[in-house]
C-alpha cells in the first residue's frame, strides 16, 4: 500500500521536476545511442565495456551519488534512480558496470573518515576509476556470518587470507572494500571492513566466472594470501563491518531494483513492437485477447515496480531509516520477480522467434534472472520484510 504522508501541504505528487526529466532524458539518450547498439555484442563476447564507461563518466551519468565536497554532483537517491532504470533499459550488463561504484564507494561514504573519503573516492570524480565490493564469499552469500575471510592484525597492518566470490567489476577495479572477520569467533558481529588496492601483494583475480545473463558486466573469483593492508585503511571499528554492509545495500536496494525495471521496461516496448506487427489469422496478434492481455499485466506490474522504487528512493533522501530499509525490500523484491515474469512472458508473445538468440527479449529474460539473486535474494528481501512487519 503506498504511503500517504499527512501534514504536507502540497499533498502527493508523482511529477517530475524539469530538471529530474533532462536528466532522465539524458541518461535515455546514452543508453539508445551508445549502450544499445553494443549489448548483442558485449553480451556475446563478455566484453568489459570500457569506453563506454569512460563516455558515461564524461557526461556525468557515474558516480552521481558522491558529494559536493569530493567535487561529486551529490544527487539524491531519487535522481540517481531516474539514471539507473535507463542505463539497465540499454542493458543491464554494461549499467551494472558503470552504476557498481555507487555499491562499491556507499561504505566509505557511510564509514570512512574525510581523509580516506578523499585517498578514495575523490579520484573518481576525475577519472573513470572503478572500485567493487567484496562481501560475498563461496560459502556465504545469503548468510553474512558464514564469512571465512580473516584480517589478523600486525602492528599498524593486517594481513588479510581468504576468498571472495561474484564480485562485480574485480577485474577491473582499483580497489576494493573487502569484508573479513577481525574475530572469528564473534560470527558477524566480528566482521570489518577494509579498502585493498587491488594492485596489493596477495590480491589475485582467479578467475572471470561465465555467466547466464548480464555477461558484460565483469564478474570475478578474488583470492587474498597473505595480503598486508595498513590499519589505515580500516572503515570504522573492528566489528564494525556488517552494519556497514547492510546500511550500504540499503542505500543501494532501490538503485538495484530499478535496474529490473529498466529491463522490463525494454521488454515490454519490444513485446508491443511485435504484437503489432506480427500477423496470424490475418491479424496483429495484439488483437488476441491472450496475448494483449499479457501485455497489458506487463505494463501494470512495470508500474507498479517503478512506484515502489520511486518510494523507497524517496524515503532514503528523507532519512527514514528502518522505514526505508522495509521499503528498499519491498522494492527489490517485487521489481526482481516482475523483470522475470516480463521478460518470460516477452519470450512467449515472441514465440519460437523469441527463444532464439537474434532477437534481443532472449537476452532480457537472461539478464532479468540475476536480480533475483544479487544483492539479496528475492527470498532474503521476503525475509526482511516479515522481520520489519513483526519487529517494528
Amino acid at each position: 500500500m503506498a504511503t500517504v504522508e499527512s501534514g504536507v501541504s502540497t499533498g502527493v505528487s508523482f511529477g517530475l521536476a524539469d530538471e529530474q526529466r533532462e536528466l532522465r532524458a539524458l541518461a535515455r539518450e546514452f543508453a539508445e545511442k551508445e549502450i544499445r547498439p553494443r549489448a548483442a555484442e558485449c553480451d556475446e563476447g563478455q566484453v568489459h565495456a570500457t569506453d563506454i564507461i569512460a563516455k558515461a563518466h564524461e557526461i556525468g551519468l557515474m558516480n552521481v551519488h558522491l558529494p559536493a565536497a569530493l567535487g561529486g554532483v551529490d544527487l539524491p537517491c531519487f535522481e540517481g534512480i531516474l539514471v539507473s532504470e535507463e542505463l539497465n533499459w540499454g542493458c543491464s550488463g554494461i549499467g551494472t558496470s558503470i552504476s557498481a561504484n555507487g555499491l562499491a564507494a556507499g561504505p566509505i561514504l557511510i564509514a570512512g573518515s574525510e581523509e580516506q573519503q578523499k585517498q578514495w573516492l575523490a579520484p573518481l570524480v576525475d577519472a573513470p576509476v572503478l572500485g567493487c565490493f567484496g562481501l560475498t564469499e563461496p560459502g556465504a552469500g545469503s548468510d553474512v556470518s558464514g564469512i571465512q575471510t580473516t584480517a589478523v592484525r600486525r602492528g599498524d597492518d593486517y594481513v588479510i587470507n581468504g576468498s571472495k566470490m561474484f564480485i562485480t567489476n574485480a577485474g577491473h577495479a582499483s580497489w576494493m572494500v573487502c569484508f573479513a572477520s577481525t574475530d572469528p569467533s564473534a560470527g558477524s558481529k566480528g566482521l570489518s571492513a577494509f579498502v585493498v588496492p587491488m594492485d596489493t601483494e596477495g590480491v589475485i583475480v582467479e578467475r572471470h566466472l561465465d555467466k547466464m545473463g548480464q555477461r558484460s558486466t565483469d564478474t570475478s573469483a578474488v583470492a587474498f594470501s597473505d595480503a598486508v593492508v595498513p590499519a589505515a585503511n580500516r572503515l570504522g571499528a573492528e566489528g564494525d563491518g556488517f552494519k556497514i554492509a547492510m546500511q550500504t545495500l540499503d542505500f543501494t536496494r532501490p538503485g538495484t531494483a530499478i535496474g529490473a525495471v529498466g529491463v522490463a521496461q525494454a521488454a515490454f516496448e519490444l513485446s508491443v513492437e511485435y504484437t503489432r506487427e506480427r500477423v496470424q489469422f490475418g491479424l496483429p496478434i495484439a488483437m488476441n485477447q491472450g496475448v494483449s492481455f499479457l501485455v497489458a499485466d506487463m505494463a501494470t506490474e512495470i508500474e507498479a515496480a517503478r512506484l515502489l522504487c520511486w518510494q523507497a528512493a524517496w524515503m532514503i533522501d528523507q532519512g527514514r531509516g528502518r522505514q526505508a530499509t522495509k521499503y528498499s525490500s519491498f522494492a527489490k523484491r517485487f521489481s526482481a520477480d516482475t523483470a522475470m515474469k516480463v521478460t518470460t512472458d516477452a519470450v512467449q508473445v515472441f514465440g519460437g522467434y523469441g527463444y532464439m538468440k537474434e532477437y534481443p527479449v532472449e537476452k532480457l529474460m537472461r539478464d532479468a534472472k540475476l536480480f533475483q539473486i544479487y544483492e539479496g535474494t528475492s527470498q532474503i528481501q521476503r525475509l526482511v520484510i516479515a522481520k520489519e512487519i513483526y519487529l517494528s
